[in-house]
Formats: C-alpha cells, sequence, structure tokens
C-alpha cells in the first residue's frame, strides 16, 4: 500500500492529477505548498479496500493479535490524533524468585496477577475501523477544502467566468448544470455563448409538432396548484379557434376535489364543446372509445401532491388506456420541489411539459435547469389566468432574456462573491446533457 505524490501548480490541477491517477474515490492524505506550485499525497481506493478487508476477516480465537502493517502504522502517525496525555502506569514489580525447599516445589502455589486479561476483540481490527473512519473524514473536509481553493483561485484567474457563475446560481440554475457549463466554456466566451447553448439544449415543441396541430389524447397532470383546470380550458379554446368546437371534447377525472367538475362545465359552455366524466379506468376506455372521431381530446386530471401514492395508480391508468401525459411545471417553485415532481410523474407515456405561472415567477432558470437536465419538450407557456390570452408558444429569445434578466432588488437569497466557493464545494458536475453551438 503505497501513498502517492502529486505536484502542479495549482490546486484544481493537482486534483486533477489525483482523480486521473487515482479515479475519483482516491483519499487524499496531506497538502501543501511547495516550490512548483501545490504538492498532494494522496491513497488510492483499492488501498483502502484492503484495510477494509483486513478488519474484515475473522480472527482465531487462540491466535496472537496481528500487529497493523507499516503502512498502516504511518498513516496512524500521520492521521490519527494525538491522544490526550494520561498519567503513565506504574509498572508492576515482578518480585524475585524464593528458594525454597525441594519438597515444597512440588506444591502448586496459586500466584495473584494483577494484569488483566486480554479482551477476545481483536484490537488490530478496531485500530483499523478508527484510521478508516478517520481518513474518510478527512477526505470529505479536504476535498471541501481544495474545492473552496480551486474556486478562489478562478474567481482571482478568471473574474469574469466567476461573475457568470454568481450570474447563473441567483438565476436559479443548479451547480451540477453551471459547473458543467462553465467547464465546458471557451476562454473567451461570454454568457451569450451560456445562452446559445442553453437554447440549443431546450427542446422546444414547434407549431407545426404541438400537441393542437397534431391532435390526440392528452392528459394535463402535475402537483395541485399548477394550473392544470385552466390550462386545459386555454389548450381546448385555442383547438376550437382551429378545429371548431365539435372536433374538441373535454373529459374530467377530478372527482375529489370540490367544485373541480364544475368549474370545467362553466368553461365547456363557454368553449361549446362537450365534457365527459371518468371516474375509473372502465369509464374512461368507454368515453374514449366514444370520443374516437374528435380532433382533440383534453382529459383534467385529479389534483395531488407529488408524494400522494395516487400518483403511480393515475399512471398506471392512463398506461392502460393509451393516454399521453403533458406535465404541467409551476415555474415559481423552487428547484428541489421540481425535481422532486419530475421524479415522480415521469413516466413513458409524458411526451413533454408545460410551464405555468410564468407571472408569478422572479426568475425562469429553475424550470429551465429541470427541462434541460431531464430532456423534457416544453410545448407551450402560461403566464397569468385568462382563457385563452395567457397561454403562448415557446419563445426562445424571451425565455433567455427572463432567465437572466437582474432582480430589481438584491435580496437575502442572493448569492455573493464570498458564498460561491462553499456552495460549489463539493459539487460534482452529474448532467451530461449540455452542448456546444
Amino acid at each position: 500500500m503505497n501513498a502517492r505524490k502529486f505536484v502542479a501548480a495549482t490546486s484544481r490541477e493537482a486534483l486533477r492529477l489525483v482523480r486521473d491517477g487515482l479515479g475519483a474515490d482516491a483519499v487524499i492524505l496531506s497538502n501543501r505548498k511547495v516550490v512548483n506550485g501545490v504538492e498532494i499525497v494522496a491513497l488510492g481506493s483499492a488501498d483502502l479496500s484492503r484495510l477494509t478487508e483486513m478488519r474484515a476477516q475473522p480472527v482465531a480465537a487462540a491466535a496472537p493479535p496481528k500487529m497493523p502493517s507499516p503502512a498502516v502504522q504511518q498513516l496512524v502517525t500521520a492521521l490519527a490524533p494525538k491522544p490526550v496525555a494520561a498519567p503513565a502506569a506504574r509498572p508492576v514489580a515482578t518480585p524475585a524468585p524464593v528458594a525454597k525447599p525441594v519438597a515444597m516445589a512440588a506444591k502448586p502455589v496459586a500466584a495473584k496477577s494483577s494484569v488483566k486479561p486480554v479482551a477476545s476483540a481483536h484490537p488490530a481490527a478496531a485500530q483499523d475501523q478508527g484510521i478508516l473512519s478517520e481518513i474518510k473524514s478527512m477526505r470529505n473536509m479536504l476535498q471541501e477544502q481544495l474545492s473552496c481553493i480551486g474556486w478562489n483561485e478562478m474567481q482571482q484567474r478568471n473574474p469574469a467566468q466567476s461573475k457568470l457563475l454568481r450570474e447563473l446560481l441567483n438565476a436559479g440554475f443548479s451547480p451540477a448544470l453551471s459547473r458543467q457549463l462553465l467547464d465546458k466554456m471557451p476562454e473567451k466566451a461570454d454568457s451569450s455563448w451560456v445562452r446559445q447553448v442553453l437554447g440549443h439544449n431546450l427542446r422546444l415543441v414547434k407549431q407545426e409538432d404541438n400537441l393542437i396541430t397534431r391532435g390526440g389524447i392528452y392528459a394535463l397532470v402535475g402537483p395541485t396548484g399548477v394550473g392544470k383546470t385552466t390550462t386545459t380550458a386555454k389548450l381546448a379554446a385555442h383547438a376550437v379557434v382551429r378545429y371548431g368546437a365539435k372536433k374538441v371534447a373535454l373529459i374530467s377525472c377530478d372527482s375529489y376535489r370540490i367544485g373541480a367538475h364544475e368549474q370545467l362545465n362553466i368553461y365547456a359552455k363557454m368553449l361549446g364543446v362537450a365534457i365527459y366524466p371518468a371516474r375509473d379506468a372502465a369509464e374512461l376506455k368507454r368515453t374514449l372509445s366514444a370520443l374516437k372521431d374528435k380532433h382533440l381530446v383534453l382529459i383534467d386530471t385529479i389534483g395531488m401532491g407529488q408524494r400522494d401514492s395516487r400518483v403511480a395508480a393515475q399512471a398506471e391508468m392512463f398506461d392502460a388506456c393509451g393516454v399521453r401525459r403533458l406535465l404541467l411545471l409551476n415555474a415559481s417553485s423552487g428547484g428541489e420541489t421540481l425535481e422532486e415532481v419530475v421524479r415522480k410523474y415521469r413516466s413513458v407515456g409524458v411526451v413533454g411539459c408545460i410551464a405555468t405561472k410564468l407571472d408569478e415567477a422572479v426568475t425562469l432558470g429553475t424550470v429551465l435547469d429541470v427541462a434541460v437536465r431531464h430532456k423534457l419538450a416544453l410545448h407551450y407557456i402560461a403566464n397569468g389566468q385568462r382563457v385563452p390570452e395567457d397561454l403562448h408558444e415557446v419563445n426562445l429569445d424571451y425565455l433567455m432574456h427572463r432567465a437572466f434578466k437582474p432582480a430589481a432588488q438584491v435580496t437575502s437569497f442572493a448569492m455573493g462573491e464570498l458564498e460561491v466557493p462553499a456552495m460549489m464545494a463539493g459539487q460534482k458536475p452529474v448532467m451530461h446533457t449540455a452542448r456546444a453551438a
């Protein structure tokens, strides 16, 4: 088990050498500044696994305790915290042998010993366990510190790129996507390059491919309060203008929420289209079979949180009936919430999304980030309650302008220059969807 030494001009380059030489799971033992730059001493994950196997091996009861290997002793000396000084134990005086007659020597003598019996547990295994725990703790701490150092160096070396990073984070984009964009960003590029890459990775549905033009059967799904009923009415209104009321039908599956069917029924009367209830899968199949002559059938679904157990049952019902779904994403929600919504609602039948409540969102970076990373086709955007005025086809220039529009005033949630290294420390670029123009 040998530790390796890596020397580079900067901490970031040294970390890259460690990852290339020993892998992402390497254990960093030490780092210090040298004449040529930064020196990092690291240990491979294979050596760390050997320590784990050594600890897990069974030990025979009669076998003497096995001393740690020289490499382990070296790690103990270098990494283990210094023990608190304790009073030195007094040596036990061994009495000198007393000459006795030969006849007395044959008698057994019961000598009392002050030394306690050794515990049955293997001391080397317990020691190795402590070493492993401390190595993992130190590795995480050193990686975070070195990441902070790397980002601080980037701020000093390339302040324009550091400023762009803050803009991405404050616009709502995730640290993972922001870091990947900056890693692939050319040296002389600016924010226009980032906007161009994001635009290439956003899957925007054109007018000739949208659901109104193609027709079919679609259910609008999503959490409570995201605007499913209103958006259903907006889509129906646009379809009625193009194809007439007789070619459009509405189905309400929301029999739980008070007044939900009545609200959609009011919209149906205003548009002159037929509306049908569907309380279960059997009724939904019969209704869809009777509506085969319709150009577009829109289904308003039950409003329930993404953690509701009925979400999976609803997806199974629509899959059994051959219904495609559009996932509605609230643009004013936080990143963690939208991430969980997509994970819970995403399935084979989800063909895209509609971003709603753009009028309530301060920035659009979060919803665009989720759409890019999960490769969700963006069909429409909705920015109000008016039917049908507040439903629009996707305009890329408008989205980029809203996403990077500076906030009217600085808030407590805005990230400053000092917070960026702490935010980015330990963040791994896990997404692989961004591509340059």
